[in-house]
């Protein structure tokens, strides 16, 4: 199996993307929302939060999952309050993103997003047009009901794209996710950022030097 480390003749013919944190810059989240706890504590109880869940999955509206967060975090902040702060966490596209993904489109691969979002940043962030316009494929939580790092997300975007699952990479920030697409077969790489990215990218021999 082809590693990060040592440049390889690549078998992959999709790629896909996480949104924040790959080609999207973030708002650091804990402290937007005023939590105290270190990031090595709160990332796994976001990713395991109900009302995160609940929400990334469209199975709740923005003003439940605002409520329930404060009340799962312990925040003295209103559901209003909460929602505005969590409308700022995309920041953006970052500088050489959407070159990047037509970079490997240019080389005939398929490619995605795969990313835990919500209507609330999907249609209304900053950048979102060029954003939307980047992909062959969208695999967004809320419209699929499934959430990362689960398996049954990524056999879903295996099912869906009609490849194995080994001629799929998947770029993501978060080691959890990381570790989910690997146990469910597929390419995956921890990147953060857009040179990250394309440095992963050129190890695998999808991008020339």
């Amino acid at each position: 199996m082809p590693t990060a480390d040592h440049d390889v003749a690549s078998p992959i013919r999709a790629v896909l993307f996480d949104m924040g944190g790959v080609l999207v810059e973030l708002a650091p989240l804990d402290q937007l929302l005023g939590v105290s706890m270190p990031p090595e504590e709160f990332w796994p109880r976001w990713l395991g939060s109900p009302a995160v869940r609940a929400y990334e999955r469209g199975a709740c509206d923005t003003v439940a999952f605002a409520r329930d967060l404060a009340a799962e975090l312990n925040l003295p902040l209103s559901a209003t309050e909460l929602t505005e702060r969590f409308r700022c966490f995309p920041r953006g596209l970052y500088p050489g993103a959407a070159e990047l993904v037509r970079s490997v489109s240019g080389r005939g691969l398929a490619t995605g997003v795969l990313s835990n979002t919500n209507a609330l940043h999907w249609d209304h962030q900053t950048d979102g047009e060029i954003l939307r316009a980047l992909f062959d494929h969208e695999f967004l939580s809320y419209r699929m009901s499934l959430v990362k790092p689960d398996r049954e997300l990524f056999e879903a975007v295996v099912a869906t794209l009609g490849l194995a699952p080994a001629e799929i990479l998947f770029l993501d920030d978060n080691d959890l996710n990381v570790a989910g697409a690997r146990a469910a077969g597929l390419e995956a790489d921890h990147t953060r950022g857009v040179a990250e990215a394309r440095r992963a990218l050129h190890r695998r021999g999808i991008l020339g030097s």
